[in-house]
């Protein structure tokens, strides 16, 4: 009770491997959770994440970011079980996408008829650079109370091309152009780290993949 957590998963591994983890966050009354999940490697990955409110008064907090290349598939799986009143959550999932990946996000907010007063906040955004990658996004809402506040949505898009217009006109080449929008899209996750050696190793990491035609390497 009264307890505030920050779970960050930083996840690089061969591009061989298959991955499946699951993280499982029981909250008690006035606690805050923060999870950061972050997956740059794997052949196959699916990360799935459960929260549930057992208490009033409690928050979490959901972030990830998912950088696929080359034939990887990354499976985000997340549900919220909003059990009690006045309780928040705000959930943040990125994906960038490239060759011809494959990103999947599955979110579900469920709000029980006695958690009145909820306020759950879920997005997910994806960048996709290649005409060949896809996306599959599904953000759920199951709501069985009345008095409450909840938004969810999703987007998925390619670079703004105004805003590669905008940097090229400054002298910026289109691929530089590129890896600073992407990098800026990534960063909007990665900065929510609040460990600092861990936020400076994913920083190098993404910057190195974007310098190196966004491959991963085994760490």
């Amino acid at each position: 009770e009264g307890s505030v957590v920050e779970h960050d998963k930083l996840q690089v591994e061969s591009d061989q491997a298959f991955h499946v983890g699951l993280t499982a966050i029981h909250q008690d009354g006035g606690s805050s959770v923060t999870s950061n999940a972050i997956s740059l490697g794997g052949q196959l990955v699916r990360n799935e994440v459960t929260v549930v409110f057992a208490a009033e008064g409690s928050e979490s907090t959901l972030n990830g970011l998912s950088v696929a290349t080359g034939k990887q598939l990354i499976d985000n799986h997340t549900t919220i079980n909003h059990a009690k009143p006045r309780c928040v959550s705000h959930e943040l999932y990125k994906a960038i996408l490239d060759g011809t990946s494959h990103g999947v996000f599955n979110g579900k907010i469920y709000v029980h008829p006695d958690a009145q007063q909820t306020d759950a906040k879920q997005t997910n955004k994806t960048l996709l650079l290649s005409d060949q990658a896809v996306i599959n996004t599904k953000p759920q809402l199951e709501i069985f109370a009345d008095d409450v506040k909840c938004t969810h949505g999703a987007t998925v898009g390619q670079l703004d091309e105004e805003q590669l217009f905008y940097l090229r006109s400054r002298g910026i080449d289109l691929q530089a152009a590129r890896d600073l929008l992407t990098y800026a899209f990534a960063s909007d996750v990665a900065g929510r780290i609040h460990i600092a050696p861990l936020r400076e190793k994913l920083d190098t990491l993404l910057r190195s993949r974007l310098q190196e035609g966004r491959i991963v390497k085994d760490v």
